[in-house]
């Protein structure tokens, strides 16, 4: 079991590639822009979640086991954090799909508060906590835009 959730993890080889953290918010852009266009926005709600759910208990078995409290190595969080921007775009259009990638790496590479406070929580929780709140903001910048657009 430790095998199959250090792959989750790291969503395997990618992990290991330079910019981790970037590389895997560009696979999680590709793979949720493809769930949205293929099955709509409910089953990446449905991804985001598992990707939260699954990627806490990864990540916590990861980094108890390397001994490091936030591996760089470990991206299961921007996948959860990335697939929850999608989730506030109002159209799966290349300009969209952009600004959410562009915007959940500014805060979570930035880490203003309260991302900065998240990332302190224990564990893996504290590992994906930080995505997450770093999407929210994204998120809600998202939807800033889009009212001002209309």
């Amino acid at each position: 079991m430790t095998r199959f959730l250090r792959q989750i993890a790291t969503l395997g080889p990618v992990g290991s590639l330079p910019a981790p953290g970037t590389a895997g918010s560009l696979v999680a852009l590709i793979a949720g822009w493809a769930i949205l266009s293929q099955a709509g926005w409910l089953w990446l709600l449905l991804a985001a979640v598992l990707a939260t759910m699954l990627g806490w208990w990864a990540a916590e078995t990861y980094a108890n086991a390397t001994g490091k409290s936030d591996p760089s190595e470990v991206i299961i969080d921007e996948v959860a954090g990335q697939f929850s921007v999608l989730l506030v775009l109002p159209e799966v259009t290349f300009f969209w799909l952009l600004a959410a990638f562009i915007l959940f790496r500014l805060f979570d590479i930035v880490k203003i508060w309260p991302v900065s406070a998240a990332e302190k929580l224990p564990g893996g929780l504290g590992i994906m906590a930080d995505d997450i709140v770093a999407a929210g903001l994204a998120g809600m910048c998202l939807l800033g835009i889009q009212a001002m657009l209309i």
